[in-house]
């Protein structure tokens, strides 16, 4: 259930989900933080094939969702690991009022990871913001709805059309242009973007669409030009 991107990194794919109509694959993240200890970064379904897989690696202790429509499963974890820190994104306390969230994430990293993982949080849109991480160990960016690459083999029909008319298809895809139209303070967005492009990553791990193991940092570049 789980594959290594890097080192101390790994992912897992989930099923798709219905977005708007729109087919999404799912994908989550797991490191190995310095202390032993399991980072969960927006986690799919959980089957009890991928918890033993999970426990694995190492006790989880946090619980991440990159924004406020990564949630769907995030109960399943909770109740399986219930000692585990559960973070909020900003925007998502206030809509899944039923979880209890330790923390809000800030654009400093929590110290429980700072030495292993970096953030920024991408601010100053109405509809939502997003936190994106760096693993410094792996030198990899992780980025759930920020940057979309679907392949171009599996967009056919109107569905793939609107979703190659929206920018989200091929090794160029970016991020979906309703959107970037609702960042209407784009200071904010562009500090994020400075941070991340500093991160000089190697790897991209994205939520929706083709990953990558090399050439992360012009990736990341292109497809976050229009801020």
């Amino acid at each position: 259930m789980l594959s290594q991107f890097g080192p101390d990194l790994y992912v897992a794919e989930g099923p798709t989900v219905s977005f708007f109509g729109a087919p999404y694959p799912t994908r989550m993240a797991v490191v190995k933080l310095s202390d032993n200890s399991a980072w969960v970064w927006s986690p799919v379904a959980l089957s009890e094939a991928l918890a033993n897989a999970v426990e694995a690696i190492g006790p989880v202790r946090h619980i991440v969702s990159p924004n406020k429509i990564h949630h769907l499963f995030l109960s399943e974890w909770v109740k399986r690991w219930p000692e585990a820190r559960l973070y909020a994104p900003p925007g998502l306390a206030r809509k899944r009022t039923d979880l209890h969230f330790a923390a809000e994430l800030a654009d400093e990293p929590d110290p429980a990871w700072a030495s292993d993982i970096d953030q920024a949080i991408f601010r100053g849109s109405f509809a939502m913001e997003e936190v994106t991480f760096f693993h410094r160990p792996s030198r990899t960016a992780i980025v759930g709805d920020l940057i979309q690459r679907f392949p171009r083999s599996q967009m056919s029909g109107w569905m793939g059309l609107l979703m190659r008319l929206d920018g989200l298809v091929g090794e160029h895809g970016s991020t979906p242009r309703e959107w970037r139209a609702s960042f209407l303070r784009r200071g904010p967005a562009r500090r994020a973007r400075g941070n991340v492009l500093g991160w000089n990553a190697e790897r991209l791990l994205i939520a929706h669409g083709d990953c990558a193991q090399s050439g992360a940092s012009a990736i990341l570049e292109e497809a976050l030009s229009w801020i």
